[in-house]
């Protein structure tokens, strides 16, 4: 929520958060991907079920796969304007996406803010991939589009 009131908020309580796990000597989880899945739950969750939660992207060390991230992970990120500068990104960029993930809006809108305003627009680039969705690019070696990560690559890393 772009908005003072429930930032601040969120900031108190990530806050109460930090020092009853300096008080516990341990981390507050925040979950992993659902388990078990409900039937009603939303396409990207099941996506994310069907890869951590089963031998295809399942490992014992892996937050999502068992207990989550830290409740209070994301505190510094409260503080930072992630977007601020990237239209003074100078080296190339290819942004890679599945077109069906519940997060393309956030590759979109990082290109779009990548290259307004700027003097640095021919080497950024934002591929979608048509039906994929987030996690579909992890692992579907036949839809992950290694020619054109090479060819860019090849192009700009010299």
């Amino acid at each position: 929520n772009n908005n003072e009131d429930p930032r601040h908020k969120m900031r108190v309580a990530l806050n109460k958060q930090r020092t009853a796990d300096f008080k516990a000597g341990s981390y507050a989880k925040a979950g992993g991907v659902v388990d078990p899945l409900l039937e009603d739950a939303p396409k990207f969750v099941k996506d994310y079920y069907a890869y951590y939660k089963t031998p295809r992207g399942y490992h014992k060390r892996s937050l999502n796969s068992k207990s989550g991230w830290n409740v209070t992970a994301a505190t510094s990120l409260l503080n930072t304007r992630l977007f601020t500068y990237t239209n003074e990104i100078r080296n190339a960029v290819l942004v890679i996406h599945g077109d069906q993930a519940h997060s393309c809006y956030m590759s979109k809108d990082a290109c779009t803010d990548m290259i307004k305003d700027s003097k640095y627009t021919d080497n950024k680039e934002l591929l979608l991939i048509p039906g994929a969705s987030h996690t579909d690019l992890y692992d579907q070696k036949n839809i992950i589009p290694f020619a054109k990560m090479g060819a860019f690559f090849d192009k700009y890393l010299k």
